[in-house]
Parts: structure tokens; C-alpha cells; sequence
């Protein structure tokens, strides 16, 4: 009983944590980072977001983008039944939101970073206010949807813990 209390601690926190290191990135993006850029000419953001696209891929993205499903998903099925019921809307919210995430990045953000470096070298681009007005338009206003979702679902996931901790109590 105590070993299942404990996993349900556990999961629910790396739900929580891994989504708002989420929700932190793509806020960032949206309050600092692309407002930055945007003040910035055109070859200095295609090639900051050209680089910044080759060096988020790494594991410390993947454990947490994905994490974030996965956590968020396992901290769902071990909360279903019992005395655990009133933790399950909070956390399944925070997942539904998080799925709008991943359609997002997928569906949206991932293809214009493609279509980014496809457009290859800056240096030898011939219309790179085009490419621009192809990326950061749609990137920006995406991410936004991200960062909100995001927010949202760990600002959820946070009052899951609260739900939790009385219950556990």
C-alpha cells in the first residue's frame, strides 16, 4: 500500500516537473526569445532558429517532451478508482492539454523548423525576408498555442498534487 502511495507521489511529480520545464521552454520562446528575434534582421533569425532547431534535439528534450506524455499518462492510470478519484480530472485535463501540445509541435512547429533548414544557408539564400515570412509568422502564433496548453497542464498537474496530498494525508 505505502510502495503504491509512493509511485503515485513519484509518477505524479515527474508528470508535473517535466511538463512545466515544457511549459517553461515554449513561454520563453514566446516572451523572449522570438520577440528578440523579431527585432533582430532576417539572416540573424533564420540563423538563430536554424541553430537552435539542430541543438534542441538532444536527450534532455526527449526525456522531457516526452516525459511529459508518458508521466502525465502513468500518473492518470494509477490514480483511476478508489479514494483516488478526485486527483483523476486534474490530471487528465493536464493531459488532453498536453496532447494539443504534441499535435501542435507535430502537426505545426516541426514542419516549419524542416522547412527552415531545408531553406539551407542563409548566406546563400536570395530572399530570405520570404523565408522569414514563411517561418516565424506561423511559428510564433503556434507556439503561443504550446505555451498556453502547456501552462495550463502543468499549472493542472500542480493542483493534482494538492488533490493528491489530502487524499494521501
Amino acid at each position: 500500500m505505502a510502495g503504491m502511495i509512493l509511485l503515485r507521489t513519484l509518477t505524479l511529480i515527474a508528470a508535473t516537473v517535466t511538463t512545466g520545464l515544457m511549459a517553461g521552454l515554449f513561454a520563453a520562446f514566446a516572451y523572449s526569445v522570438m520577440p528578440g528575434l523579431a527585432r533582430a534582421d532576417d539572416r540573424t533569425l533564420v540563423v538563430a532558429m536554424q541553430r537552435i532547431n539542430e541543438s534542441i534535439l538532444n536527450g534532455w528534450f526527449f526525456v522531457c517532451f516526452f516525459g511529459a506524455l508518458v508521466f502525465t499518462g502513468a500518473a492518470a492510470a494509477l490514480h483511476l478508482g478508489g479514494a483516488w478519484t478526485p486527483v483523476l480530472p486534474w490530471i487528465v485535463a493536464a493531459l488532453l492539454l498536453y496532447v494539443v501540445v504534441l499535435v501542435v509541435t507535430m502537426a505545426v512547429n516541426v514542419p516549419l523548423n524542416e522547412a527552415l533548414a531545408r531553406a539551407g544557408d542563409p548566406d546563400r539564400l536570395t530572399d530570405l525576408p520570404a523565408v522569414r515570412d514563411r517561418f516565424a509568422p506561423a511559428w510564433i502564433r503556434w507556439n503561443l498555442v504550446r505555451a498556453l496548453a502547456s501552462t495550463a497542464a502543468f499549472a493542472l498537474l500542480t493542483w493534482a498534487l494538492v488533490a493528491h496530498g489530502r487524499v494521501a494525508g
